[in-house]
């Protein structure tokens, strides 16, 4: 609450509070109310009118000592009004059957059970309710698309048009998933809780794509002004090891988790003081967290332990480890990060695995021999949309001193390009090659 030396509290101030407990806060919120609802919708609704609810009272009284409990507590009582509208119309609707049924003019209402005190309401349970947010939202019923969609959506809390950017799809598609999603969980009476272990196996494959998006969208935002959403990465790395410890026999959690730590460790030096990006070989690996090292290679190891060899997740993490244990980009093993990522197209086929091998061919052999991966990736039509294509074609094209074409591919890059701050290195990458002769 406010001192009086600190004035009566603002709508801005207010607002300012709300936005961050939300960004911060969401997935708990709406995973505890989806557990308590049992229906993801009216979870998602009355979070809402808990947050407009906020934006009028924290105006007034100032920010609570315990805003997400506030929130929880109002979105709370929100559903429980719910219920109860819910179960007066039952009501009204079995007195009015008995009715025509009996002929009776006073029949009595059948009254239906209260929804306020059946079920616990404890937000710090022991289950984590938004790795169970997880399992639910990757349930076998969903397609695959729609599985990652609706966990990026509620659990992230990423927009449609962040989701759809990630996906180089249309938003109004990423809506249509995510809608048909929450009908899907509703009409298949899918539990709100985390699943049994014996049904988790089923459901992993689904729930490390779906972390693994989180992560990519945190590491490298797909739009906006920042590079990083490190709150967004932060919830990857933590629901992995939540993930880890309930499934500790399962490779491809610790091969995640690995590849989650050891990219996060490059996080203090990926931005300058202004939060523009700096690549990979301006970057002072001094900044580099080398606890997130340990526990990525730690975590790697253990990959390799219980497994029968790396699956995609572990090899992305191994060529994560030959960055982080290199000195330098030209001291990186490059043949080694080569061969993990011809090993990786085998396992996981996809243009941007190629376009990545294209890059560590070209380190590692020169960009004659990589411009010829990208070329038949242009010629196939297989990145079609995406910036990566154009803005690796432009570097290799700069490095082979065709400088004209060069430019012209790094500035379709920066044009495609959703995020602000790799769009501004795309375009000083052109202006540095000049403009061409009048």
């Amino acid at each position: 609450m406010p001192t009086p030396a600190d004035g009566p509290p603002s709508s801005e101030s207010a607002r300012r509070a709300v936005e961050a407990v939300w960004r911060m806060e969401s997935a708990r919120i709406v995973s505890a109310l989806a557990r308590y609802t049992r229906d993801f919708e009216l979870a998602e609704d009355v979070a809402q009118e808990a947050v407009a609810e906020a934006l009028v009272a924290w105006s007034r009284d100032g920010a609570p000592a315990d805003p997400v409990g506030w929130l929880l507590a109002t979105a709370r009582r929100r559903a429980i009004d719910g219920f109860r509208r819910r179960s007066a119309l039952d009501r009204r609707y079995a007195a009015l059957a008995g009715q025509l049924a009996e002929g009776e003019a006073n029949a009595g209402a059948v009254a239906q059970p209260g929804r306020s005190d059946e079920l616990p309401w404890d937000p710090d349970r022991v289950d984590d309710d938004v790795l169970a947010l997880v399992f639910i939202a990757c349930h076998p019923v969903l397609s695959p698309e729609s599985r990652v969609a609706l966990t990026l959506r509620a659990v992230a809390g990423l927009t449609s048009d962040q989701i759809a950017r990630a996906f180089l799809v249309p938003v109004p598609t990423v809506q249509a998933r995510i809608t048909r999603a929450k009908k899907t969980i509703a009409a298949a009476g899918v539990p709100f809780e985390l699943p049994p272990a014996e049904e988790r196996g089923a459901r992993l494959g689904g729930v490390l794509s779906v972390l693994y998006v989180i992560f990519t969208e945190g590491s490298t935002a797909t739009s906006g002004g920042h590079l990083l959403r490190p709150d967004l990465a932060y919830e990857a790395i933590r629901l992995a090891r939540t993930l880890a410890a309930l499934q500790p026999a399962e490779p491809e959690v610790f091969g995640l988790l690995a590849l989650c730590e050891l990219t996060a460790a490059r996080f203090p030096a990926r931005t300058g003081p202004d939060g523009e990006a700096v690549l990979l070989e301006d970057q002072d690996r001094r900044l580099w967290d080398r606890s997130a090292i340990r526990r990525g290679l730690a975590a790697l190891g253990r990959a390799a332990t219980v497994g029968r060899g790396l699956g995609p997740y572990g090899l992305q993490a191994a060529i994560a480890a030959c960055h982080a244990s290199a000195p330098s980009v030209p001291e990186t093993d490059w043949e080694r990060v080569v061969l993990l990522y011809e090993a990786l197209g085998r396992v996981a086929p996809s243009p941007v695995v190629e376009l990545n091998r294209a890059v560590a061919v070209a380190m590692a052999s020169g960009p004659g021999q990589a411009l010829a991966i990208v070329d038949e990736l242009v010629a196939t039509d297989r990145l079609s949309g995406s910036h990566l294509l154009p803005s690796v074609r432009g570097e290799l094209l700069s490095r082979l001193g065709r400088t004209t074409e060069a430019r012209t591919e790094l500035e379709l890059a920066a044009r495609l390009c959703g995020n602000a701050r790799e769009r501004a290195v795309l375009l000083r990458k052109a202006a540095a090659l000049g403009r061409p002769d009048g």
